[in-house]
C-alpha cells in the first residue's frame, strides 16, 4: 500500500481525529448525533407507529360498533315499518274483514317513499305487489328469502333485486306478515339502504382498489356470511385466528386473523338495535388487509425517521461549526506553541481571555520564559564550566609537568642512594687502601705487595656491588617471590659475607607480600645490613617480618653494635636521610632506637591491606 503524497496530508489533517482535537471532537458529535438520531427515530417511530396501528384498531372498531348500531336500527326500522303497515291496516277494516296483502303493501308504499323497493307475497309464495323489477304473480315458495321470512325476519341479497343508483345497500330484508289472529298473510320484502357514505358496507373509504379497503359483510350467529362479496356470500367465515388466546370474539377487540394468503385485521359488532335485533345474533364484520392497516404507520415512522435523520445532520452541521469554533483559539495556541519548538518564533501567542485556553496559554508562556531563563543560566554556567576547566587543564598540565620533574627527582635521588650504597662505599674502601698504601710505601715497602692484593679485592668487591646495584634495577626479584623470601636471600648474603650469627622470621602473610613498595621495603632492608655491617662492629644481627591486628606490616632489624647518636650532625653522609625519604615515598614509618654502645633497633611500619599480599610462601622461624 502506497502512502499518501506529502501535497495531500494537510488537506485531510483537518478531518483526521488523530492529529487534531477539533477534528476529534467534530466526529464525536457527528457519531453522537447519529446515534441519537437514530435511536430517537427508532425509539419515536416504533412509539408513533404503535399509537396510531392503535387508533386505526380503535377507529376500526369504532366503525364497526357505529354500522352494526345503524344497521340495527335501519332493521328495525323496516321491520317497525311493516308493523304499522300492518296495524293501520287492520285499524281501517271491520272485525269481521280479514286484512289484505295489497292493501298493507299500498300503505307501506304510501308512508315509506324512501325504499329503494318492496316487494309482497302471498302466504303461497305468490308475488302480488312490487316495485322492483319482479314479476307480478311468479311463484317464489322456494326462494330463500321467502322460506326464511315466513319463520321471522331474514337478512340477506334477493337474487336479481334492483339497486338504485348512487346508494350503497347493506342488504335485503324479509319479514312476516299476520293478521290480528296470528295467521300467516305473507311476507314482506324490502332493500335497506346505507345512505351515510356512497361506498359503505362494502367500502369504508374512497380507495379505488377494493383489496386495500376495508370491507364490510353481515354474518348470521353461525358465522355464515349474509351480506358481503359475491366470492364469500352464503358461505362461513373461513379466516383463522392468528392469537386465538386474545379471545377478541368474547371482548370484541379487533384481531388479526388468517384469511386465505393475507393476513387481516378483522372487527365484529353485533346488530345492537332492541333486543329482539339482538336475539337474530347478526354480527356486522368489517376487515383490512395488514398492508392497510400498517400503512399510515409505516409512514409515520418513515417520516419521523427521516425528520429525525435531518435534525441529526443539522446538528452535526451545527455541532461541527461550534466545535471548530470552540477549538480554532485551541488550534491558534497549538500552532503558536508548535513555531515556537520548531525555532520558528521566540515567543508563544497567548489568547485573550479567562478561559482554559488562554490559562494554558499562560503556563505555556511561563514555562517558555522560564527555559529561556534556565538556558541563559546554564550557558552563563557553561561559559564559566568552560573557562574553569581550562584553567583546571593548566593546572592538571602544570602539575602533570610537576609531577614528571618530581619523578625525575625521585628517580635521580633513587641513583644517588644507590650509588651511595654502592659506589660511594666502595669508592671510600679504596680511598682508604690508596692513603694507607702511601704510608706503608714510606714506612714499610716489603708489606706493600701483600696490601696492593687487598686494594685490588677491595676494588673487586666495590665492582661487585655496583654490578648487583644494576641488576637490582633491572630485575624486579621482590615482584616474583615475595618479600620475605628476598629477605631471605639478602640476610643470608650477608651473613656468608660478615660471618655474623643471626635471625631471620617471616610470618606467611607478610611474606606473600610484593607490590611496588615491597622493592623499597628491600633496598631500606639492604641499606641497613650494609650500614650494620661498615660500622655497628655487632657480633649479631637479627630480621624479622610480620602483619599485626591492626592490618600493618613491620620490617624490624636489630644489631648488637656499638650503636650511635641519631641526634648529631654527619655531614656528607646521607644514610638516615636516604633511609627516610624511601620511607616517605611509600608512606612507611621509620623509627630509629640507638644510643652509643647499646645497638641499633629500626622499625619500618607500612599499612597494608589484605589483597596486597601475593600467593609466596617461605618457612618462618628460620635462624642463620
Amino acid at each position: 500500500m502506497t502512502e499518501p503524497s506529502t501535497a495531500h496530508r494537510p488537506a485531510f489533517r483537518g478531518i483526521d481525529p488523530r492529529s487534531s482535537l477539533g477534528a476529534s471532537a467534530v466526529w464525536l458529535i457527528i457519531g453522537l448525533a447519529i446515534t441519537f438520531s437514530v435511536s430517537a427515530a427508532a425509539w419515536v417511530g416504533s412509539i408513533a407507529r404503535r399509537n396510531v396501528l392503535e387508533q386505526h384498531i380503535r377507529r376500526l372498531s369504532l366503525e364497526t360498533d357505529q354500522l352494526g348500531s345503524e344497521l340495527g336500527q335501519a332493521v328495525a326500522a323496516r321491520l317497525d315499518a311493516i308493523d304499522a303497515a300492518a296495524r293501520i291496516s287492520e285499524a281501517t277494516l271491520a272485525s269481521d274483514q280479514r286484512p289484505r296483502l295489497t292493501d298493507l303493501y299500498d300503505e307501506l308504499l304510501a308512508s315509506y317513499p324512501e325504499l329503494d323497493w318492496i316487494a309482497a307475497a302471498d302466504a303461497d309464495g305468490r308475488i302480488q305487489r312490487t316495485t322492483a323489477g319482479m314479476a307480478p304473480a311468479s311463484d317464489d315458495s322456494q326462494a330463500t328469502w321467502f322460506v326464511a321470512g315466513r319463520r321471522g325476519p331474514w337478512l340477506g341479497l334477493i337474487a336479481g333485486s334492483p339497486r338504485r343508483p348512487g346508494s350503497a345497500g347493506l342488504g335485503d330484508l324479509a319479514a312476516p306478515v299476520h293478521d290480528r289472529a296470528g295467521r300467516l298473510i305473507g311476507v314482506i320484502a324490502a332493500h335497506l339502504t346505507w345512505r351515510r357514505a356512497p361506498h359503505h358496507p362494502l367500502r369504508l373509504t374512497d380507495e379505488p382498489d377494493p383489496r386495500v379497503a376495508a370491507q364490510a359483510c353481515v354474518l348470521d350467529r353461525d358465522g355464515t356470511v349474509l351480506v358481503g362479496p359475491d366470492s364469500m356470500r352464503d358461505k362461513r367465515w373461513s379466516a383463522v385466528p392468528q392469537d386465538p388466546q386474545r379471545g377478541a370474539q368474547a371482548t370484541g377487540e379487533p384481531q388479526f386473523e388468517r384469511l386465505a394468503n393475507e393476513r387481516v385485521l378483522v372487527s365484529r359488532a353485533p346488530l345492537s338495535a332492541r333486543s329482539d335485533i339482538s336475539a337474530f345474533g347478526w354480527q356486522v364484520q368489517l376487515w383490512e388487509p395488514e398492508g392497510r392497516v400498517y400503512q399510515r404507520a409505516d409512514a409515520l415512522a418513515f417520516e419521523i425517521f427521516w425528520v429525525s435523520m435531518c435534525l441529526g445532520a443539522a446538528t452535526c452541521l451545527l455541532g461541527a461549526f461550534g466545535a471548530r469554533k470552540l477549538t480554532r483559539r485551541l488550534k491558534r495556541l497549538t500552532e503558536s506553541v508548535a513555531s515556537v519548538g520548531e525555532s520558528a518564533a521566540e515567543h508563544i501567542a497567548v489568547p485573550r481571555g479567562v478561559d482554559e485556553v488562554a490559562q494554558l496559554g499562560r503556563a505555556f508562556a511561563k514555562i517558555l520564559d522560564d527555559l529561556h531563563r534556565e538556558r541563559r543560566e546554564l550557558q552563563s554556567l557553561s561559559s564559566e564550566l568552560e573557562r574553569r576547566v581550562a584553567v583546571r587543564t593548566r593546572e592538571v598540565e602544570r602539575l602533570a609537568e610537576e609531577s614528571r620533574y618530581a619523578a625525575i627527582v625521585r628517580e635521580r635521588l633513587k641513583i644517588a642512594r644507590d650509588l651511595h650504597d654502592t659506589l660511594a662505599h666502595s669508592m671510600m674502601a679504596i680511598l682508604s687502601e690508596i692513603r694507607f698504601l702511601r704510608r706503608l710505601a714510606a714506612r714499610d715497602p716489603a708489606a706493600l705487595p701483600a696490601e696492593l692484593a687487598r686494594s685490588e679485592e677491595v676494588a673487586h668487591e666495590g665492582l661487585k656491588e655496583a654490578r648487583t646495584a644494576i641488576t637490582q634495577m633491572r630485575v624486579n626479584a621482590v615482584r616474583e617471590t615475595g618479600l620475605g623470601p628476598a629477605l631471605a636471600r639478602e640476610f643470608e648474603r650477608f651473613i656468608d659475607r660478615t660471618g655474623l650469627s643471626g635471625d631471620f622470621n617471616a610470618d606467611p602473610d607478610s611474606a606473600r607480600f610484593g607490590d611496588e613498595r615491597a622493592e623499597t621495603l628491600l633496598r631500606i632492608a639492604q641499606e641497613v645490613l650494609r650500614n650494620v655491617e661498615r660500622h655497628s662492629m655487632a657480633t649479631r644481627v637479627t630480621v624479622s617480618l610480620r602483619t599485626t591486628t591492626e592490618g600493618r606490616l613491620e620490617l624490624r632489624i636489630e644489631d648488637n653494635g656499638v650503636g650511635f647518636d641519631p641526634h648529631a650532625a654527619r655531614p656528607g653522609h646521607y644514610g638516615l636521610v636516604g633511609l627516610k625519604e624511601q620511607a616517605d615515598l611509600i608512606g612507611a614509618e621509620l623509627s630509629v632506637d640507638t644510643a652509643p654502645q647499646q645497638g641499633t633497633r629500626i622499625l619500618i611500619a607500612l599499612a597494608v591491606a589484605p589483597v596486597a599480599f601475593a600467593s609466596a610462601r617461605v618457612p618462618s622461624g628460620k635462624v642463620l
